[in-house]
């Protein structure tokens, strides 16, 4: 793959998360069963995102025992074959109380709509957390009629983001 047609993958992989407002996460729990789950998240350039959750809700208590996670952004609104999207691999954990404040702002900060959580509702005994996931690696979704790229069948190729 040249060059060019990595920075334009990188390109659309920053453009897919920048655009959405919901990822799909996937855990697992201490014996390896799947969840996913779709969450609201707010992106911090695009190493972590971050998401507000109930530590009770199952993908909170997965994460709780085992850290990775998988991570897909897409638009669920695009006609069919149209579809981009990112994969991303990713270690999840509770936001540290020494970095609650900038946290929350920044996760409270992305849309008007948004309600905003100040530190106190994030921290016990209140009702919700904030979650981060620091990824790993991130790959996009390539079309198999991709002018470039194509191979005849949809694949993933890593990316930089």
């Amino acid at each position: 793959m040249t060059d060019e047609a990595r920075d334009r993958l990188s390109a659309r992989a920053r453009a897919v998360i920048d655009a959405n407002k919901y990822l799909t996460l996937s855990t697992a729990d201490a014996d390896g069963r799947p969840w996913s789950t779709p969450v609201y998240f707010t992106p911090d350039g695009y190493r972590d995102l971050y998401w507000v959750s109930s530590p009770d809700a199952r993908h909170s208590r997965n994460i709780a025992v085992r850290p990775e996670v998988a991570v897909v952004v897409f638009d669920s609104h695009v006609p069919i074959g149209g579809a981009e999207a990112v994969y991303l691999a990713a270690t999840a954990d509770l936001v540290p109380d020494d970095e609650l404040e900038r946290c929350a702002r920044l996760y409270s900060s992305r849309l008007p709509e948004l309600k905003h959580f100040p530190p106190e509702e994030l921290r016990a005994p209140a009702a919700f957390r904030l979650y981060r996931a620091t990824v790993t690696e991130a790959s996009v979704l390539v079309r198999g009629g991709d002018p470039e790229l194509a191979t005849g069948v949809d694949s993933r190729l890593v990316v930089d983001l």
